[in-house]
């Protein structure tokens, strides 16, 4: 069964203008890469708490860490017992969405091509919501408890609701390819209110936008070959859509996270590359957005941009 999460996945009221700092700050890791409970090993996938607390899916480490604000510690909450497919083990996490007030957690645990609910409340296994997904990566919530899981081996994302034993595919399911109707690797899944599904499609360089029902995207950024112009993405890994329709793309292969204008053909301008010098960067909800966490370095390291302004309307 899965418990419905209320998690700020969906997009707030922003100032369209808004200017994010370009400096970050360390706020988790930053001590090389290893498994001591101050370390991180290639992580892959954020959730941010209402009081900044971090929950982080290592794919290096195979565990999931909570990080306190402020803390230089994190505290292994799943996992961290060897990589494996035993209920108390995971494998190459993708990705972690949590709700506090049910003290649960699902987990794309993409090693074992499986879903799992894990409960906060002291208890050392987990429980398989679905082994269905054959390279199950990112994961989103809608706001009526729906999951939505992105399957980079099949090509496509499936929604999941409370009791169902068979996902359904609202995007994808094509084969691989660069049409309307496929993907190249999925790599990030985000959800607007109107229920349209938007995926960052890695090895196509661009994001793809299916409206609730439709049985093919549209391109909304990149899709201009691999680049680093104005106009391209290279490996897009991470999208969030805010209230007006804006696209942002964490641009892992160009290590910038971009803005992309509703129905614009490229970034604007040389500032719409709001963060750039990241050796990798995710983003998948506005909990997240709006203190940007990006990795940096060897994959060790989690850094926050952690202000951002409101420019003024006339700028």
């Amino acid at each position: 069964m899965f418990c419905i999460i209320s998690v700020p996945l969906r997009s707030t009221l922003l100032n369209s203008n808004s200017i994010w700092k370009k400096n970050g700050i360390t706020v988790a890791g930053g001590n090389g890469a290893g498994a001591s409970t101050n370390q991180l090993n290639v992580p892959h996938g954020l959730f941010v708490d209402d009081d900044q607390t971090l929950y982080i899916a290592e794919y290096g480490n195979s565990r999931i860490v909570e990080w306190k604000s402020g803390a230089t510690n994190g505290r292994v909450i799943v996992g961290g017992n060897g990589s494996g497919s035993r209920l108390d083990q995971i494998s190459n996490p993708g990705d972690v969405i949590v709700d506090k007030v049910r003290d649960c957690l699902f987990i794309g645990d993409s090693g074992n091509n499986r879903v799992l609910r894990w409960s906060l409340r002291g208890e050392n296994t987990g429980e398989i919501i679905t082994n269905d997904e054959s390279r199950s990566g990112s994961l989103t919530m809608d706001e009526q408890g729906y999951l939505y899981v992105t399957d980079a081996h099949r090509q496509l994302v499936k929604r999941w609701g409370v009791g169902e034993n068979q996902g359904v595919v609202v995007a994808g399911g094509n084969g691989v390819g660069d049409q309307l109707n496929q993907f190249n690797i999925p790599t990030k899944v985000f959800v607007d209110r109107d229920l349209s599904v938007y995926v960052s499609d890695g090895n196509n360089d661009r994001v793809m936008k299916w409206v609730k029902g439709a049985n093919k995207g549209i391109v909304v950024a990149g899709g201009r070959g691999k680049g680093s112009s104005l106009s391209q993405l290279n490996y897009p890994e991470g999208v969030v859509v805010d209230q007006l329709g804006t696209v942002y793309v964490a641009d892992r292969g160009n290590h910038r996270i971009m803005r992309w204008r509703k129905g614009a053909q490229e970034v604007l301008k040389e500032t719409e590359s709001m963060i750039s010098h990241t050796k990798s960067s995710f983003i998948k909800s506005w909990k997240e957005f709006q203190h940007v966490y990006n990795t940096a370095n060897n994959d060790d390291t989690l850094k926050q941009s952690k202000e951002y302004e409101e420019a003024q309307k006339n700028l």
